[in-house]
């Protein structure tokens, strides 16, 4: 729930005087995403290449690794439930159901909404959005905000601890410092709790020599698979004549369609190349490696990328498990408790829902259903609904079986059933 001293100036004078109120915050916090921290860690870039967004993304296993995970976290429904006793049930009639689950605003739907979500975190470090309030002061709305654009500035007394405020640029063009009523911050993996790492910056270098690979590859057959030449005369060559040399070669063979073209040499010339040529430097298995690494990055298993290497039929079924358990479950619950931290109202809570991700072939899993039914743990409309199946109603759907060999610990033994007698006197 809101303090209700942060939403008090809201009241009185809008976003601007809230703002303007507010108490002077230290803007010296860790941040990740600035020049100044990489320039002091020693990582302010090093490859040759620029490395930002665009093209790490120009990397097809970048773009891929967003898209599988960005894709599954999108069509993983989140619930906002309200509990009741021992157990749950989702608040269907709640706005923020509503505003989370179906229409985050007038023009995205709740899919593009999240798919956008996580990868801001997972490019910027971090996701916000503005939070647009109805006449009642509940959020009705959310508009995402440019996450290079909204800075935390903490404020901290001895009475209240950390408070947050955010210098941010709508985008409408105006800027200001606005408070937690107004703005949702989720960062992403974080060192202090304020701001995500910006793992773009933060693997430079790794990135830069995917990049500076597929740089080197599309010159490379843009020179017609040719490397460099050197031109080796055994007597001396004067420089005007060294010039014309080169420019006559160049000519020749430099260009575009003249590979396989035939040279003639005089005055006693030698044409070698030079460097290593692409298999003494393991070029394939260099790219296939930088497949590797930015799976390691991205926590997404090689084989979602086409690196197939190393897989096997039995390893891609538990690896797929584990993508769900240890690389989607933290983003999930990341972004649910951020939700429930700054939306929910008391009893109430927003849960993923990746059930159906962790659903294992239709053999192992209908055989867990089986043993589930046959034990008591579970009747047959809960079997149903969770296979998307209408319920079948009544007591055939709702009871649930108990083995007739087995009873309660401690209590009294079942006589049997007449029927049962008569077998056992024949």
């Amino acid at each position: 729930m809101m303090d209700l001293r942060s939403i008090l100036p809201r009241w009185l004078g809008g976003a601007g005087e809230a703002a303007s109120s507010a108490p002077s915050a230290s803007t010296e916090l860790t941040d990740l995403n600035s020049e100044t921290f990489w320039a002091l860690s020693g990582s302010s870039g090093g490859a040759r290449v620029t490395v930002n967004e665009r093209t790490a993304m120009s990397l097809p296993a970048v773009l891929h690794a967003l898209e599988i995970l960005t894709g599954v976290f999108a069509m993983t429904p989140m619930i906002y439930y309200r509990r009741e006793g021992d157990g749950k049930n989702r608040a269907e009639g709640s706005h923020l159901f509503t505003m989370f689950h179906e229409r985050p605003n007038d023009v995205q739907p709740s899919f593009l909404f999240k798919e956008v979500l996580l990868g801001d975190m997972l490019m910027a470090g971090g996701f916000a959005t503005f939070v647009h309030r109805d006449g009642m002061f509940r959020p009705k709305s959310l508009s995402r905000l440019n996450p290079r654009m909204v800075l935390p500035a903490s404020h901290w007394d001895r009475q209240d601890g950390l408070e947050l405020f955010y210098d941010a640029q709508l985008p409408d063009g105006s800027s200001g410092r606005f408070t937690r009523t107004d703005i949702w911050h989720v960062p992403g993996f974080s060192r202090d709790g304020l701001l995500g790492v910006n793992r773009i910056k933060l693997l430079d270098d790794m990135l830069g020599s995917a990049v500076a690979a597929g740089e080197y590859a599309r010159h490379f057959w843009e020179n017609n698979a040719q490397p460099a030449t050197l031109l080796h005369a055994k007597g001396k060559v004067k420089p005007e004549d060294k010039a014309l040399i080169k420019r006559d070669w160049k000519s020749m063979f430099g260009g575009p369609r003249k590979a396989g073209d035939v040279a003639v040499l005089d005055q006693e010339m030698d044409a070698k190349t030079l460097g290593a040529t692409n298999r003494d430097s393991q070029f394939v298995e260099v790219r296939a490696f930088n497949v590797v690494e930015v799976a390691r990055a991205f926590g997404v298993p090689p084989h979602l990328l086409y690196e197939l290497s190393r897989a096997t039929f039995s390893n891609i079924e538990q690896q797929s498990l584990e993508f769900i358990m240890y690389s989607m479950m933290p983003h999930y619950e990341r972004v649910a408790s951020a939700a429930t931290h700054y939306f929910a109202e008391p009893g109430h809570f927003f849960e993923f829902m990746p059930d159906a991700l962790l659903k294992g072939d239709v053999k192992t899993r209908w055989e867990a259903y089986k043993a589930a039914r046959e034990s008591g743990v579970m009747s047959a409309d809960e079997i149903r609904k969770r296979e998307n199946m209408q319920p079948i109603g009544g007591a055939a759907g709702e009871e649930r079986w108990r083995p007739a060999n087995m009873a309660v610990s401690g209590g009294p033994t079942q006589p049997p059933s007449p029927s049962n007698r008569k077998g056992q006197s024949t």
